[in-house]
C-alpha cells in the first residue's frame, strides 16, 4: 500500500508542478492523508520533483506509438507515457489483484496442507505403511465421500481377492467392476472368462492398503476435513478470478491506451502537445 500511495502522490504532484510553489506544498491535501502531507513537507518538494523526473524520463522515452503495448505489458504504462491521469487507477487495480491472487494462493496450500493432515493423522493412522501424500484429487475427493476405503484384498497372501462390502469405496470399485463385464450376478465369478479382467480394472483403481482409510470414531475430524477441502476449492476459485481480473486489466489499459493514442493522432497538431513538459 506504501508503494501505491507513493504512485499517487507522484501522479498529484506531476499534474500539479507547473503551478508550485515552495510555499504551496502542503496544498496537495485533496485525496492524500495527513502522514502523506507531513512526509511532503520533510521530504521537500524539490526531491519530489526529481524524484517524479527520473520516473516520467524514461516513461516519456517510451515511443508514442508503442503505448497500447506497453499497457499490454504493464497496465498504466501506456497512459503514463500519454500523460493521462487514470494510469494511476489502472497500476493501483493490478498491485491489488496480484495481491489478492497471492493471498488466495496461500490460502488454498494452506487449506490443502490442513486436509491431508488430517487425513495422514487421523483417517489412516490404523493402516499399515509410512503414510505418504498423494497429488492424486480423486484421492481425496473420495475420502470425502465414504467413510471407509475398505480392504484391497480380503487374503492374507496369495491372489487378490477383492472387498465386497459396497458401503466401502473398495466394495464400490469391486461391484462396477463386475458390471462393466457382466459378471455382477454371476453366483460364481472367479471361474467366468471375464473375471480376470474385472479384477485387473478393480486392481487399477482400488485403493491399496498403505493409502486406505476410516473414519469410524472421527466424524468431527472428517467434518473438519470438509471444510478444509471446501476452504481450499473456495480460494483456488478465488486465485483463478484474480487472474481473470488481471487479464482483463491488461485488456482494457491497452484498448484504452490504443483509444487514447488514435484520437491524439486525429486531433493532428495535437500530437506535439502530447510531448513530455520539462519540469524544470
Amino acid at each position: 500500500m506504501r508503494l501505491v500511495s507513493r504512485y499517487v502522490l507522484l501522479a498529484l504532484i506531476g499534474t500539479a508542478i507547473p503551478a508550485l510553489g515552495a510555499q504551496e506544498a502542503t496544498v496537495l491535501r485533496v485525496g492524500v492523508s495527513q502522514r502523506v502531507v507531513r512526509d511532503i513537507a520533510t521530504t521537500g518538494v524539490s526531491d519530489l520533483v526529481d524524484t517524479t523526473s527520473r520516473i516520467r524520463g524514461p516513461i516519456d522515452r517510451i515511443p508514442f506509438w508503442s503505448a497500447p503495448l506497453a499497457s499490454a505489458i504493464v497496465p498504466g504504462l501506456g497512459q503514463a507515457r500519454l500523460h493521462k491521469e487514470r494510469f494511476v487507477a489502472y497500476m493501483a487495480a493490478e498491485a491489488f489483484l496480484w495481491l489478492e491472487y497471492a493471498k488466495s494462493k496461500n490460502d488454498a496450500r494452506e487449506n490443502a496442507s490442513n486436509f491431508r493432515a488430517i487425513a495422514r493423522d487421523i483417517a489412516r493412522r490404523t493402516f499399515p505403511g509410512t503414510h505418504p501424500d498423494t497429488s492424486e484429487w480423486k484421492y481425496y475427493e473420495s475420502m470425502e465421500k465414504y467413510l471407509e476405503s475398505g480392504n484391497f484384498t480380503e487374503a492374507p497372501s496369495g491372489p487378490t481377492i477383492p472387498e465386497t462390502d459396497v458401503a466401502t469405496y473398495n466394495g464400490v470399485q469391486w461391484r462396477e467392476a463386475r458390471a462393466l463385464f457382466g459378471i455382477l450376478d454371476d453366483p460364481d465369478p472367479v471361474h467366468n472368462s471375464h473375471y480376470a479382467q474385472a479384477l485387473a480394472l478393480y486392481e487399477s483403481t482400488a485403493v491399496p492398503q498403505a493409502y486406505g482409510w476410516s473414519w469410524r470414531g472421527a466424524q468431527l475430524e472428517q467434518d473438519l476435513y470438509r471444510r478444509s477441502i471446501a476452504r481450499s476449492n473456495s480460494a483456488y476459485r478465488r486465485a483463478t478470478g484474480n487472474l481473470l481480473a488481471i487479464i482483463a486489466n491488461h485488456a482494457f489499459s491497452a484498448v484504452d491506451a490504443f483509444a487514447s493514442v488514435r484520437l491524439i493522432q486525429a486531433a493532428g497538431g495535437e500530437m506535439r502537445m502530447s510531448a513530455s513538459v520539462p519540469l524544470r
